[in-house]
């Protein structure tokens, strides 16, 4: 292997090691005893249209071009261009009464990754890092928490409190290009992977830690520790999508979001107990609907393919999926055809292990503006995923001097209709 081509796989792990959801697994409700819950989130970044994909408004002035199409739950509807979805609603809920109130890019990300407002003071863990702690250690020598083709904002790629070993592995951030160069983590062969000099370089390490205690050179020999572990033929094989039969990466799309959701199925395979895939584009300040449809045809053909698989291969019923985005998209259209930020009122969806399919939660007015029943917060929000999981959101971990602090913050509840 060659020197840049180790340093851009040194560099990924070592992103994964110093930078950043999600009790005990729930047994009786998994159909395997020993198979663990995972969890798979699709993010949506930039802040999606709910409007255009699970509320839609017919006939309204804010209602935009789109139809609202039949699913498989007869009197739920969704946007026209998510067919493949819609034919899954007995699988999944809506929730179309989130209501937050930040509505920067940045700090809506943080409370809806954390549940928690930016503090300078408290590094915050993501609730996907906490699931990572809390479902405990994967096979193969895999990471608990893999993030694929994530945006960087401060303090979300890494683990917050919890130290870097429960920060995400991170794939391909803001990756461009061949789906294939950027999901493929490298097997280093030969010298690179000799017994003799890793127990050299573990001697060195050990020494230097010794001499330079701290959170520094804790996250260093993380990190190092996961590239090490990743060398094997297992782990690095998992990433390999070459694997996959040419019908199936074409059935989720050959597109670094379609792609990533085939690696997300693989990783589930193998106990990884969190995975996200993000994909970008939904900040439509212009062109909204020309560019809704395009995503949404992204989105559409790798979720059912992601769901068919899990599926057919018995894991539906212990992974839960999650889509959601920051926030949601004005109801009005401005001048520019497009739709601006808008917090007060949006729709999350979820699927799969420990939730009802086939529901819809809450309610906004006629025209889009605002939620008129059973208002959701983002910490609601990650308190159902907590108990989706078969996590207590209530638990503790100890913060920064000893502080505890709970998974999500007092006051939030899980949305009961759905579990």
């Amino acid at each position: 292997m060659s020197l840049p081509s180790r340093r851009r796989f040194l560099g990924v792990s070592a992103a994964a090691g110093t930078s950043g959801w999600f009790g005990r697994f729930a047994r009786a409700a998994a159909p395997d005893p020993k198979r663990k819950r995972s969890c798979v989130l699709l993010w949506m970044q930039g802040g999606p249209s709910t409007i255009d994909l699970w509320d839609l408004k017919p006939g309204q002035d804010n209602g935009g071009p789109f139809k609202a199409i039949p699913t498989a739950v007869p009197g739920v509807r969704i946007g026209e261009h998510l067919p493949k979805v819609a034919a899954w609603m007995k699988h999944l809920s809506v929730v179309r009464s989130v209501s937050t109130k930040e509505g920067d890019h940045g700090r809506a990300t943080f409370l809806s990754r954390t549940g928690q407002v930016p503090q300078p003071a408290v590094p915050y863990p993501t609730v996907a890092a906490c699931v990572a702690k809390e479902l405990g250690a994967t096979a193969a020598d895999l990471p608990n928490y893999v993030s694929i083709a994530p945006r960087r904002y401060d303090g979300l790629l890494s683990g917050g409190f919890l130290g870097p070993r429960f920060a995400p592995l991170v794939i391909a951030e803001d990756a461009t290009g061949d789906p294939d160069a950027a999901l493929r983590v490298a097997h280093l062969r030969g010298a690179g992977n000799d017994p003799a000099r890793l127990a050299l370089l573990d001697g060195m390490n050990a020494r230097f830690a010794a001499d330079r205690p701290g959170s520094v050179t804790a996250g260093t020999l993380t990190a190092t520790a996961r590239a090490t572990r990743l060398m094997s033929e297992a782990a690095a094989g998992t990433f390999d999508l070459s694997a996959e039969k040419g019908a199936t990466r074409d059935r989720y799309g050959r597109t670094l979001f379609g792609q990533g959701c085939l690696l997300a199925r693989r990783l589930v395979e193998k106990g990884v107990p969190f995975v996200e895939v993000t994909l970008d584009g939904w900040d439509t300040h212009s062109n909204n609907f020309p560019a809704v449809q395009g995503l949404c045809g992204a989105l559409d053909r790798a979720w059912d393919a992601l769901l068919t698989d899990l599926k057919d291969r018995g894991l539906l019923e212990t992974t839960t999926i999650v889509c959601m985005g920051e926030f949601g998209r004005t109801p009005k259209i401005n001048q520019g055809k497009g739709r601006d930020h808008y917090p007060a009122a949006w729709s999350a969806v979820f699927g799969g292990a420990g939730v009802k399919g086939g529901r819809v939660v809450g309610k906004t007015s006629t025209d889009g503006t605002a939620v008129e029943e059973r208002p959701v917060s983002a910490p609601d929000l990650l308190a159902t995923v907590c108990k989706a999981v078969g996590i207590d959101p209530t638990k503790q971990n100890d913060g920064p001097n000893g502080r505890p602090i709970r998974i999500v913050p007092p006051g939030a509840e899980p949305v009961e209709e759905l579990l």
